[in-house]
């Protein structure tokens, strides 16, 4: 159930501003901060705390699986090194598509930056951006 209501959630703040560091429904959201946004509005994570796209995919290892489905999140790596940084992370709406706020970075300070850099929360196919470094359940 919880899973489902996340996905719910996420739909509503399609179109909404990437920001860099943004964790605000009004204000916009980074990547990390729209996905602890729909964890924490279904109590998978704690309302006090904050985690970077790494940091979600470090407390996540044991929850790792082969393949995307609805709910799982989708991380991304700098490169393709195997030990390069994890660097993005989105919600996946099914085993195709997922849904997370990109196109922006550090310099997205504010909603003008976004408009003017396209950045916002998009839903894209998983595999259309390049170093995908895996998944993981935090619903599990």
């Amino acid at each position: 159930m919880k899973r489902k209501i996340a996905t719910q959630i996420a739909w509503q703040f399609l179109g909404k501003a990437y920001v860099w560091g943004g964790d605000d429904p009004l204000r916009g959201f980074d990547c990390s901060g729209f996905v602890i946004e729909l964890l924490k509005s279904v109590g998978v994570l704690p309302r006090r705390g904050d985690w970077t796209a790494a940091g979600l995919w470090s407390k996540y290892k044991k929850q790792r699986v082969a393949e995307p489905y609805e709910g799982c999140l989708a991380f991304w790596r700098a490169s393709a090194a195997k030990n390069s940084r994890i660097v993005h992370v989105e919600f996946c709406l099914d085993d195709v598509h997922s849904i997370g706020a990109s196109g922006g970075g550090s310099t997205t300070l504010t909603v003008q930056d976004a408009i003017d850099g396209n950045a916002y929360i998009k839903v894209r196919p998983i595999r259309s951006r390049k170093h995908l470094a895996g998944y993981a359940d935090p619903f599990h």
